[in-house]
């Protein structure tokens, strides 16, 4: 078993510090990468928008198919092994 060296208790609080000042640094550039930008130009294309409406109607559909077509599935097989 090694021997553990204490620290002095000047020490330890010097590194809490650090690690509060480190974490403090870390977290306010977390925080600036929020901050807005500048301000581009806000002009939006209603066309993209109403494709992205289009894209996310078909995407709907598509699942909603599947999703029936699993159901009408499980009736089928559960109707077929009940009737032998």
């Amino acid at each position: 078993m090694k021997p553990q060296i204490e620290q002095p208790l000047d020490c330890k609080y010097f590194i809490c510090m650090l690690y509060l000042c480190m974490s403090h640094e870390n977290l306010h550039q977390d925080l600036n990468e929020f901050e807005p930008k500048e301000k581009k130009n806000h002009k939006v294309d209603i066309n993209l928008l109403m494709d992205r409406v289009r894209e996310e109607k078909k995407k709907e559909k598509k699942e909603n198919l599947i999703f029936i077509s699993l159901i009408t599935s499980v009736v089928l097989i559960t109707g077929a092994i009940a009737s032998f």
